[in-house]
């Protein structure tokens, strides 16, 4: 049985409703996070949960943070040790919502489509309900018979996926396109700039379509190698720098979760 808690309540998620006036649903004013878990003990919570804080104080969106802590306390002791996600809203109408999620499943290795896409500046650094464009972004990338979307400005340079990073290998040197992009600041991202040496810049699509290696970075999936962008096949994947940001990070989280 899928599990929500609703304002502290643990629930059935088909049980869980909210008024239809709510505007976190007639809006998307709201705010989320989504944090892995595995086998039942939640990775990076902490640096979840002030994300969002910044994300409600940004859209000034009054949200009770340690309330949201105990309501995924409350959700992963009903769950057990269940791996996959829990997903947690904040929103307009005042409705704090967590839900566990299974993994969507993903292949080895990904085919990226790219996608034209302007960021919108008023929300930098924050993580909202609104999220229509991203989701359809990735229905483009699979009508165009690709696994996932990789955004675009109208001028040719590279951002990210809808709701993951992009890391690039161009000339031995591993990149992803800077924060003053208006790309959201992963969690992940995060993470990858702690284990490895990574340069912050700017990456045009020119550039990715001539990558060595090239890779989405997640909560939910960590690393995911990019074997196509467009009609462009790249080098066999996962290359060797990829498998060894993979293996770094799989060390990070296991080292995170045991302290």
């Amino acid at each position: 049985m899928s599990l929500a808690c609703l304002d502290g309540v643990v629930l059935a998620a088909s049980e869980a409703t909210i008024p239809v006036t709510d505007e976190g649903l007639l809006r998307g004013d709201g705010v989320f996070e989504v944090i892995r878990v595995y086998a039942g003990r939640p990775f990076a919570l902490d640096e979840h949960l002030a994300r969002m804080r910044r994300s409600a104080e940004g859209l000034r969106l009054d949200v009770d943070i340690a309330a949201v802590r105990s309501d995924v306390d409350a959700l992963l002791d009903a769950a057990g040790e269940v791996d996959g996600a829990i997903r947690v809203l904040a929103t307009r109408g005042g409705r704090r919502i967590a839900l566990v999620e299974a993994l969507r499943e993903m292949p080895a290795t990904i085919a990226l489509a790219s996608v034209t896409y302007a960021p919108p500046r008023l929300l930098d650094g924050i993580k909202s309900l609104s999220y229509a464009a991203n989701m359809l972004a990735g229905r483009l990338a699979r009508e165009a018979g690709a696994d996932e979307a990789v955004l675009v400005t109208p001028h040719g340079r590279v951002l990210e996926a809808p709701t993951r990073s992009i890391f690039v290998v161009l000339g031995g040197t591993l990149c992803t396109p800077p924060l003053s992009d208006h790309i959201l600041d992963s969690i992940t991202r995060r993470a990858v700039l702690e284990i490895a040496e990574v340069r912050e810049r700017p990456i045009t699509l020119e550039e990715l379509l001539d990558a060595e290696e090239a890779f989405l970075a997640s909560t939910t999936h960590e690393t995911l190698p990019v074997r196509r962008v467009d009609e462009r096949d790249l080098p066999p994947a996962p290359g060797p720098v990829t498998r060894e940001v993979t293996r770094r990070l799989s060390e990070h989280i296991a080292t995170a979760l045991a302290a």
